[in-house]
């Protein structure tokens, strides 16, 4: 078996320290840096759950290829001190190939990473900096960093003229002066893994993250009301929006809860503004109610819920996949609703997009289930393309003259025209009870049975196109995964192809309705099954076989948040179902 190190060209970084050591200025220095030469990142972070400071892990993994997860390793952690590091050691996988920086001021390395058998230098950041009037250790470190990974210094030297040349001239000549004297240290540090080179002419990139995409996306689609209270880790999407909205004749409101939230939507959308709210599992769990109103009343809305590690207030700050459940099966009664998933960061924002698409044209809510690690992970990435569809709903007119306005008419389509209030001639009841076609409320059987159908009817005759999965390669073995998963998911399928053993990656974006003939399709000639998911219970396996009647037998590789599925586990996997 080929031994395997991750994308070629891709080294993986981590930067330790305190609240006020300055890591993630640090990290994010280096991202723009990566990104003015040319190179592709993913950047996470790892704290704990305090509201600001507190020390922290900057995550960063840079590569000459779009990368879309962590990497098995972390082939350089630097930590400008150890305050606390045990509670990030098991995200910050080290092997004897790996290299730790530490400042000797700082004490001993803890045992927990040094047993790992990676390679232990010194540099004296804090002294080192203590040479510059003005420096400090953050740009040592930087600058020790560019140069071990191959990463030119001027690079480095033009994102702090950007950021601090004309505001504080000495604090960037004391940065410049300190990110060099790094470099210059690093040089006595020996090899370490570096940056693939480039090839070919620099692409158009983004630096975005999925939760910035995730608001676009919803604007690009028609978005112009947002009412949300803010929970981690979806309060960036409401930032966004917030800022966003009033540019484009929107209104964005802060509610005093996730009820009230759910609840503004509903009456927005029903007045007739695409309305969107963003939470978290907690507050998902409250807005069941008001979900349950939006499908009755055929209200459409879309809710992004920035998934993490449960149950109740669980982890904040880490991610996991396990609302599945809530999301499919939470609201009472039979209440077929749409819930898509994106499979990657710049995919927040075209399923985001899509989703209200989709919530406008059929007139239903859509729950996007993102996570954790793609809505605050940033990357750079390639410039996404613009998407043509915009949510439209079908809007009622005035009736002739004597001709009563039936808002929830049995359509061929199951989709019935929505009135605006105020239309003449279109008054009509909308609440959570069951109701006639003219929406008189109704306890009538045959009056249930019609409008349970006209529901589900919609959304299972509705034509979802190639948009419903990521399908990728070809071969008698199939990886089915979702969400952050997929990431890891392809590069192990890569991996394994390079050993022989070939594989397809399913990773569904449409969860319901189900796609049954689709899903037979992409299954055809597979033999073997492996479902990959970050979830204690394996929620998702148990979707697939509970809805897929037909779907084969599989194995399982799932666990809780917050650690990662690396992609050398499926890797492992995938060699050992090939035998």
């Amino acid at each position: 078996m080929t031994r395997h190190s991750g994308v070629s060209g891709s080294v993986s970084i981590a930067l330790c320290g305190s609240g006020g050591a300055g890591v993630m200025t640090a990290a994010n220095m280096l991202l723009d840096a990566a990104a003015d030469a040319g190179y592709y990142a993913l950047f996470g972070r790892s704290s704990g759950p305090q509201i600001r400071g507190g020390e922290a892990a900057a995550l960063v993994r840079l590569s000459n290829a779009p990368v879309t997860s962590v990497d098995d390793t972390t082939e350089i952690l630097l930590a400008v001190d150890w305050q606390n590091v045990h509670r990030f050691a098991a995200e910050l996988p080290l092997d004897p190939k790996s290299i730790i920086i530490t400042d000797p001021a700082q004490g001993e390395v803890p045992e927990v990473l040094s047993k790992s058998g990676a390679r232990i230098v010194t540099l004296p950041m804090k002294d080192l900096a203590k040479e510059i009037p003005g420096g400090r250790p953050n740009m040592i470190a930087l600058g020790a960093i560019c140069q071990l990974i191959g990463l030119p210094i001027h690079t480095v030297t033009e994102v702090l003229g950007k950021s601090l040349k004309k505001k504080r001239a000495d604090a960037y000549e004391a940065s410049v002066a300190a990110v060099q004297k790094g470099a210059e240290a690093a040089l006595a540090m020996g090899a370490t893994k570096r940056l693939g080179a480039l090839t070919g002419d620099k692409p158009k990139r983004w630096t975005i993250t999925g939760n910035e995409a995730a608001g676009l996306g919803a604007v690009r689609g028609g978005i112009r009301f947002c009412a949300a209270y803010p929970i981690t880790p979806a309060t960036e999407i409401l930032e966004w929006l917030s800022s966003a909205l009033p540019k484009l004749g929107g209104a964005f409101v802060q509610a005093e809860d996730e009820l009230a939230s759910i609840n503004m939507c509903i009456g927005a959308s029903y007045g007739g503004a695409p309305s969107i709210t963003a939470t978290s599992g907690p507050g998902l769990s409250l807005m069941m109610e008001g979900l349950g109103l939006a499908t009755a009343s055929e209200t459409p809305l879309v809710v992004v819920d920035v998934q993490r590690g449960g149950p109740s207030t669980g982890i904040p700050t880490k991610s996991e996949q396990s609302d599945l459940n809530i999301a499919l099966y939470g609201l009472h009664g039979d209440a077929p609703h749409l819930v898509v998933a994106p499979n990657s960061t710049g995919d927040c924002l075209f399923t985001t997009q899509w989703a209200v698409h989709l919530a406008e044209t059929l007139q239903t809510p859509c729950l996007v289930l993102s996570d954790q690690a793609l809505g605050q992970s940033r990357s750079i990435i390639p410039a996404p393309a613009e998407l043509a569809f915009v949510g439209k709903r079908l809007v009622a007119d005035s009736p002739a003259e004597g001709v009563a306005y039936k808002r929830y008419a049995l359509t061929n389509t199951g989709v019935s025209p929505m009135a605006i209030p105020g239309t003449p001639g279109c008054q009509y009841t909308a609440d959570g009870l069951e109701h006639t076609e003219t929406g008189l409320p109704s306890s009538q059987a045959s009056d249930h049975f019609a409008q349970s159908d006209k529901r589900l009817g919609k959304l299972t005759a509705h034509d979802f196109g190639d948009h419903w999965a990521t399908i990728e390669g070809d071969g008698d073995m199939a990886v089915v995964t979702w969400g952050s998963c997929t990431g890891a998911a392809r590069e192990a399928i890569a991996r394994a192809r390079a050993d022989g053993v070939h594989a397809k990656l399913i990773s569904p974006r449409l969860l319901y309705p189900i796609r049954p003939e689709h899903m037979a399709k992409a299954l055809a000639g597979v033999k073997k099954v492996l479902v990959v998911e970050l979830s204690h219970l394996g929620q998702f396996r148990r979707y697939l076989r509970g809805e897929y009647e037909d779907f084969p037998a599989s194995q399982s590789l799932h666990r809780a948040g917050p650690l990662p599925i690396r992609p050398g586990e499926i890797h492992k996997r995938l060699l050992a179902m090939g035998k």
